[in-house]
């Protein structure tokens, strides 16, 4: 019907709209009769194919000769973009450096209103990486008659009052990110994109910083290796580049506290309140740490024990910057695959992921995988930073705030197995019949996620999910989490608790509750996730 309906409008005719079918408006509802015949065409191209889209291609292309010339667009910068989020301010997006109005077309779009919106304010290019239907010559063509604006050259002039604001200096960031702090800045990529693609794209890969994003000038940049013998290399980051091969590694880094906001509904915990997207996965591209040290004189191995310590170029009032160990032997085992990374996912690395270098720890807590690095140290303590030292460590859940004894606890290295439901979200209502589940399951250790068990009825019964093909990943180095997904069918009217748990190579298991595990900091978060639906009458 809404072929038949696209056909018509492309000839100039109106249809009635169907009772059934890709409208969400009720029969006779005047907004439906209102929208744009251009709208239900494109949304007819998005989801049923090309076909058409040449035919009113065509059509455009015999109008646009007979018209006047093209008009000149307003301009403007990206904070007056970001206004328009909802239906009541319009909603817009950008692409390229065009600026499109599409609040007519929001309640239309095949992947529902709520998947538009997650870009409104912003740009579409990372939405459309994760949906190739779009990538199609016909789709840009017909969002062009959405277009408002464009996108002003010198955008708006900065702040008189920034230079006090040690944050004026952060990069702007895509408005789809769920914000947990601004400054400084966190957030986590929209739960329901997690498994829609197996590398998550840089502009909606989630952002943990601890302090001001640094400014780094790439010419100027130095890298410093040193150790307690008196040896010192100094790197370019073309001599970086240059001097040692370029290895790629696909990982999943993960926040200490994904999930914390699940402990929290415990007892209160101290931290941002992560939900499951501080987790995300990329291409990583650059030298190995293992060559670098070599190259510097460092041996394999070191009797004793060792660290290798990490320095950012992010640093606090006082001047003390962000640092973080792992240890020696994990540094040089080539089997670690530790980087120090340039690039993420085919791109230069983004300013928020530690432009022009950081660190990669594959299969450890991401707060080991120091950003913006300026110094790699090797030494017989761990690193003296705070959050080596007196925070991203496991306690009991007995321990409190007048107990807790950080010396008596190691850091947190390896992540333990975790898994997360991504769609369905919280409280939805779907239809009977066929549901689909979808998350991501991963284990720290470079450990395998062999199986993935989802219950439709709180743990009482279970069915094995459908582990997702992703890459192949070599046995002790599977760094990359793994996407899964069950179909089952659902009667009308069942209140769903949807609950899954992961396995990986080493049979270690999800715990079933939080309680057990709850930890005054809210890190380790892993218990089984359960998501609560109703299915539709």
């Amino acid at each position: 019907m809404l072929l038949l309906r696209a056909a018509a409008i492309a000839a100039g005719h109106r249809l009635p709209l169907p009772r059934r079918g890709c409208s969400r408006f009720a029969p006779g509802n005047p907004a439906a009769g209102g929208r744009r015949g251009a709208a239900t065409v494109l949304a007819a191209l998005l989801g049923l194919g090309a076909a058409l889209a040449y035919g009113e291609r065509r059509r455009r292309v015999a109008q646009a000769a007979q018209a006047p010339p093209s008009r000149r667009y307003p301009r403007y910068t990206r904070e007056e973009v970001g206004r328009h989020r909802s239906p009541q301010d319009r909603v817009w997006v950008t692409h390229g450096t065009d600026v499109f109005d599409v609040t007519d077309f929001v309640e239309l779009h095949p992947g529902g209103a709520e998947k538009l919106l997650l870009a409104a304010g912003g740009a579409l290019e990372p939405f459309w990486a994760l949906y190739a239907v779009h990538n199609q010559p016909h789709v840009l063509e017909l969002l062009r008659e959405f277009k408002v604006g464009e996108l002003s050259p010198d955008e708006a002039p900065p702040d008189p009052t920034a230079a006090q604001d040690p944050f004026a200096g952060d990069p702007p960031r895509h408005p789809g990110l769920r914000i947990s702090s601004r400054k400084p800045f966190n957030a986590e990529t929209p739960a329901e994109l997690l498994a829609e693609r197996f590398l998550t794209p840089n502009e909606l890969f989630f952002t943990r910083n601890h302090l001001p994003v640094p400014t780094v000038d790439p010419g100027s940049y130095r890298l410093r290796v040193e150790g307690p013998e008196g040896r010192v290399l100094s790197l370019s980051l073309s001599e970086l580049r240059s001097r040692f091969p370029k290895h790629e590694v696909t990982a999943t880094l993960q926040c200490a506290g994904n999930r914390r906001s699940e402990m929290s509904r415990v007892r209160p915990v101290k931290g941002l309140p992560w939900d499951i997207g501080a987790i995300g996965t990329a291409r990583w591209g650059g030298a190995r740490l293992r060559d670098v040290l070599l190259h510097a004189g460092f041996g394999e191995e070191r009797a004793g024990e060792w660290h290798v310590c990490f320095e950012g170029l992010d640093a606090d009032p006082g001047g003390a910057p962000y640092g973080a160990s792992i240890p020696y032997g994990r540094a040089v085992s080539p089997s670690a695959d530790v980087l120090l990374a340039y690039e993420m996912n085919g791109e230069e690395l983004p300013r928020d992921h530690g432009f022009p270098v950081r660190v990669v720890v594959p299969g450890v807590v991401g707060a080991r995988s120091v950003k913006w690095l300026q110094r790699v140290a090797v030494s017989a303590a761990e690193s003296p930073s705070h959050w080596q030292r007196n925070d991203y460590k496991g306690f009991a859940p007995c321990v409190d705030w007048d107990s807790v004894d950080y010396s008596a606890a190691p850091a947190i290295q390896e992540l333990p197995v975790q898994s997360a439901i991504t769609h369905p979200r919280p409280g939805a209502a779907v239809p009977p019949g066929e549901l689909t589940v979808k998350g991501y399951a991963w284990s720290g250790g470079g450990r395998d996620v062999v199986r993935v068990d989802v219950s439709l009825d709180g743990g009482r019964s279970w069915r094995v999910a459908r582990l997702v093909e992703g890459e192949r990943q070599a046995l002790g180095r599977a760094w990359a989490w793994k996407l899964w997904e069950l179909r089952a069918p659902v009667a009308a009217g069942a209140e769903l608790e949807i609950v899954c748990k992961a396995v990986d190579g080493s049979y270690n298991v999800q715990p079933d509750t939080v309680a057990p595990i709850w930890n005054l900091r809210g890190v380790l978060s892993n218990a089984w996730h359960r998501v609560r639906v109703t299915v539709t009458r």
